[in-house]
């Protein structure tokens, strides 16, 4: 992922913006598992995940290749929220209009039925 901030990516294609927001919620998606959310509010989960993203590709693909590396983020609450809103503050800016985003992949944490458990899915908030 190339778009760093909400105001360098405004000065890209609007296409650019939502190719940005599917590879951000395809990324979130593959980390919204079992294995490395279990002991964190949905919330939590959420900005720790992006705060990996936001770490790099190298640092990203790590922690999918060995949750452990997921640790230090969770126990050390390591966020990163305002990754998730580049996209929606970019497509303002580019358009003058408010996102009504949508993307293949949700992002939420507990979206990836297939990395839950179905007890820990009913437990979810």
């Amino acid at each position: 992922m190339n778009i760093a901030t909400s105001s360098a990516s405004a000065r890209r294609p609007v296409a650019d913006v939502l190719g940005f927001a599917e590879q951000l919620s395809w990324a979130l998606y593959r980390l919204d598992r079992e294995e490395y959310g279990d002991a964190l509010s949905s919330d939590q989960f959420l900005y720790t995940r992006a705060a990996v993203v936001a770490a790099g590709r190298q640092e990203y693909e790590s922690v999918l290749r060995d949750p452990q590396r997921f640790t230090p983020y969770a126990d050390g609450l390591v966020r990163a929220e305002a990754l998730l809103h580049v996209a929606d503050n970019a497509y303002e800016q580019l358009t003058g209009e408010e996102w009504d985003r949508g993307t293949r992949y949700g992002y939420e944490s507990y979206a990836n039925t297939a990395g839950w458990t179905d007890a820990q899915r009913r437990e979810s908030p």
